[in-house]
Formats: C-alpha cells, structure tokens, sequence
C-alpha cells in the first residue's frame, strides 16, 4: 500500500527531473513562471504610508505565502520574507498572513515596511590573519576557504557571528570602517565561503567610499585561478552572460533569465591538463564586474563547472569509488588584486599564493589513483 507521504502517482519524479534533465543538457518542458514583481517600477504596485499592495497572479494559486513572495520578488530573500511574515508585517486580503498558508491567486497582498532582523553585532576573535599589506587607510588579506566574510543580515544565531573574517579583522586591526553597518564593518567587497585569496577591507569610511566607488567604476582589477572540468578549447573566452538569482533554488544564480545583471568575464587557458582523471583546464578569469558566484556560474554556462564546486554541477568525487579524488572546496582562488591607492596614489598589485590543499590536489591529478592514500 503507498505510503502518505509519497506524490500522487504521476508526479513522483517530477520534482527532480527539471534538475536531472538540466545536468543532461536537455531543455526541459516549459512550467509556470511566477510573475518577477520589481516594487520601484511595477505599475500595478501601490505604495502609500510605507505599505505596498499588489494583487497575487493567477500563478500564485496553490503556492504557499512564503514560497510566493520569495519568488515574486527577487530582491528579497527567502530568510528576509519569513521575517516580515514572523513581524506581522504581511496582509492577505486584510488578514495578518501564515507562511504555509496557500494563494487561490487574486488576493491583495500588503507588506508593511521592511524586514527587522534581531541585531546582530560583530565581535574581536583571536583568528590567524594572513596579511599581505597594511597601512593607516587600508589592508588587503589572503582569505582561507571555508570562513565566510561576515554574517548574513537575516540571521538570528549568534553561532552564525563567530568565525567570520569581520571577527578576525576587529581583534587584528581594531577600528574598522562603519559605512558597511555593525555585521561588516570594513567589509568592501566580499568572497564566496569556499573561495580564497585577495579582499580588501577599509580602516575609515571616507577610505571604505573612495573603494566602494572604484569598484563600481570598475578601477579595481580582479584575477583568479580557477580549475575547471574539462577541455576549454579556446585560448580566451570572454562571457558576457548576465546573472539572476535563481527563482526556484534561491541559492543559485543562474543566466537564464532576461533580466539579469551585467556580468562580464575574461576566462584564459594558462594549462590544459590530461590526466589519469580526466581532462581539466587551469584558467586564469579577470572580472569586470562582481555578480554573487559570477565565475562559477559563468564556467558552469560553459559547460566547464569549477573543481568541487557541486551546487554548480561539479561531481563530489573524482575517478574511480576507490583511489578517487574530492576537494572539501571550489578550486577557485582570487589571486591577485590590484589597484591605486585611493589615500596616496600610490599604484598596489598584491598577490595571494595558492593555498596548499590546491597545490596538493593539483599534484595528485597529475600522478593518479596511485598517489591517493
């Protein structure tokens, strides 16, 4: 007898195979598309004493409030929804809304205000800090994978604050800027968890503004080191394909949707590797631009997702079950930033070696199944 927890028969594999058919390079079946609502523009969006109302679409029918709102606007995030629904700060057709509670489409929908998580405050914590360079203004470390630059905004956990490069930076350098608020203090631009190499943090705020703009005018030069699976054929790559966060697995961005941001990266083959594990190629990757996963998604469009890097489509384990490799990380490394000193002029150029687990991965791809232990 089935049980009651499984799918209606018919529909037991349809929630993996859009995935499934996405790895076999296989366009799956159109499906429905929430409506992606923008607030600022949306003329059926109307905003009066901080409440904005819109009218659920068809679409909505038989999604649940939360999955709904998270979709609709993508500019939220699905952590940051569930706390205006927990404030009381989400009506459905006057009522205070449920987050489980099911859309028949059509209702009036109204958020009041904005998402209030519980502060969260950084701390000083006595972490090892590889600095490649310092001064009064400024200072640019050589991040480990596997420490997040801060804590997310939406969080509640304190766990979730400690271990982080913010609690490092306050314990080695004390007083950080404050432009980036009390969670990333200092913090100009940032690194996926599992990516190393080369951030720059600001000591004062006039100092944190004059780097936030040269990054937006695109004065600072980023390269990284990634390994990816497979053969690039072409010498130089320029992608140029814009990035979205992915309205169905929120925490991947994806290019396929029309109203992406510009993204634009210079990918260059520095080796080409056969091994007894396959073929891979070493690539060099400048970015203009820096879109939430940019080179790892723009890899992935190619068909060459980075080492390690399984949110991606990148393989947990390389080779055969036994004698095969795994890299606990991304292979992608930000390994040299350059820039002109916004304070003194002075032109800098700071590179982060790469770290010794990709050295060693590296060796053991080139020597085979014989060389893992």
């Amino acid at each position: 007898m089935p049980s009651k927890n499984m799918l209606p028969k018919g529909q037991r594999h349809h929630s993996v195979r859009k995935e499934y058919v996405a790895t076999r390079g296989i366009e799956p079946e159109p499906e429905p598309v929430v409506p992606v609502l923008d607030f600022e523009d949306d003329s059926e969006t109307q905003f009066e004493d901080g409440v904005r109302s819109f009218t659920a679409a068809p679409a909505a029918a038989g999604l649940r409030v939360d999955l709904y709102l998270a979709q609709a606007i993508p500019d939220i995030s699905r952590a940051r929804v569930q706390l205006l629904i927990e404030g009381g700060q989400v009506r459905v057709d006057g009522a205070t809304a449920k987050a489980k509670a099911k859309l028949k489409g059509g209702e009036t929908i109204e958020i009041e205000g904005e998402p209030h998580p519980e502060p969260l405050h950084a701390v000083p914590e006595d972490i090892p800090l590889d600095v490649l360079f310092e001064d009064q203004y400024l200072a640019v470390v050589n991040k480990p994978a596997g420490m997040m630059v801060h804590a997310g905004a939406g969080s509640t956990d304190d766990e979730r604050n400690r271990g982080t490069l913010v609690n490092a930076l306050l314990f080695h350098f004390g007083k950080l800027s404050d432009v980036g608020g009390e969670l990333r203090p200092g913090i100009v631009h940032r690194l996926d968890k599992q990516t190393s190499g080369a951030i720059v943090v600001a000591k004062d705020d006039s100092t944190h503004r004059k780097l936030g703009d040269m990054f937006s005018r695109r004065m600072m030069h980023k390269t990284y080191l990634a390994l990816a699976h497979g053969r690039i054929a072409k010498e130089n790559t320029t992608v140029t394909l814009p990035i979205a966060r992915d309205v169905i697995r929120r925490t991947r961005m994806t290019t396929r949707r029309a109203d992406g941001r510009t993204a634009v990266s210079h990918v260059q083959v520095l080796e080409r590797l056969v091994t007894p594990f396959g073929e891979f190629t070493l690539v060099e990757v400048r970015i203009e631009t820096g879109r939430t996963h940019q080179i790892r998604v723009h890899l992935q469009s190619m068909g060459h997702p980075v080492v390690g890097d399984t949110l991606y489509g990148a393989p947990r384990h390389i080779g055969p079950a036994e004698g095969g490799l795994e890299l606990e990380r991304n292979f992608l490394h930000a390994a040299r930033l350059s820039f002109t000193h916004p304070k003194t002029g002075k032109a800098l150029e700071m590179e982060a070696s790469l770290p010794e687990e990709l050295v060693k991965f590296l060796a053991a791809l080139r020597a085979g199944p014989s060389s893992v232990e």
